[in-house]
């Protein structure tokens, strides 16, 4: 069992970020950390961290070390619950990534409701626009809106869902609403940025062609809560996904905009936007993972029954 108990050691240095943050969590001091890392790369004749005073890394080799040893660590994880645990009640870890604005609004609603029902379960939840490494960042499910960049993933269709521009009533009463994308030019736009870049090119469907506009934008914000905050805020046009803004469209917080050159978009893209639940590729996933994953696609459906006329 010692080769074992290497590779879960090595699986817990990668996912806490250092070797003495992994060895308060398995009682181990930081000397005898680096012997067992240590030890590790001598048997099998490679570097797997870089190692600084502050931080580490995967090499090259490391990480594809890394994605076996996740694997054989959940396998073993998933077969001593088999044995362990046939009860009903659901128990462990349940770490969750998603993007902002859909996260609070409705993924830690529902992570909340799902611990209370099983209080066994230790949820946590980490919210991000950006795109994150499920794997190396040691989630257990992710939310993406979109295609995958990581083809390793695992993916499960969440809900439909679109892009659309929208504004607050008091915007468009002081600015006007424009009737062709052309006018935007005239118009406060609200950019998402990613990764220090401003997403500034929307595409709109004019006499039955694609075309993409550059927008110059008033306010980026790389927080997709933020960017709805500003639009509620009467700051100016903003593109967002269908969920993050449907509630204030119902309520009459927000207006769509440009809707007849947006629509035809919706649908043909359908695929590019669409929430998806992401888990990283393993054989058999934790009781309590898919448990939630069933439980958030009903919540959702059940939420969209609800606001089918926004």
């Amino acid at each position: 069992m010692a080769k074992l108990d290497d590779l879960e050691l090595f699986v817990e240095v990668v996912q806490a970020g250092g070797l003495a943050a992994a060895g308060r969590q398995v009682g181990l001091s930081p000397a005898a950390m680096t012997a067992r890392i240590n030890s590790l790369e001598a048997r099998y004749k490679a570097r797997l961290l870089n190692r600084t005073t502050r931080n580490i890394s995967l090499t090259p080799a490391g990480e594809r070390f890394y994605e076996s040893c996740l694997r054989i660590v959940e396998e073993l994880h998933c077969a001593e619950a088999l044995l362990a645990d046939q009860a009903a009640e659901l128990s462990g870890r349940l770490a969750i990534t998603a993007p902002s604005d859909f996260g609070r609004q409705f993924v830690a609603v529902a992570l909340a409701e799902f611990t209370r029902l099983n209080p066994q379960v230790n949820g946590s939840l980490h919210l991000d626009d950006g795109v994150v490494s499920l794997a190396q960042s040691g989630f257990d499910l992710g939310i993406r809106i979109g295609n995958l960049p990581d083809s390793s993933l695992v993916a499960r269709r969440l809900v439909s869902n679109r892009r659309l521009l929208c504004a607050s009533p008091d915007y468009l009463k002081q600015r006007g609403e424009p009737q062709h994308p052309s006018e935007l030019a005239e118009h406060d736009c609200i950019v998402m940025s990613r990764s220090g870049e401003p997403r500034d090119s929307w595409y709109f469907m004019i006499d039955g062609t694609e075309t993409r506009l550059r927008i110059t934008p008033r306010l980026t914000g790389n927080d997709g809560a933020l960017v709805r905050q500003w639009a509620l805020q009467g700051m100016g046009i903003a593109l967002k996904s269908y969920w993050d803004v449907c509630s204030d469209l119902k309520a009459g917080r927000l207006i769509p905009v440009l809707e007849d050159y947006t629509a035809g978009l919706s649908e043909q893209d359908d695929a590019t936007v669409g929430l998806q639940i992401v888990y990283p590729q393993r054989r058999y996933l934790p009781r309590q993972v898919q448990a939630f994953s069933e439980y958030l696609m009903e919540a959702l459906q059940y939420q969209a029954e609800g606001l089918s006329d926004c």
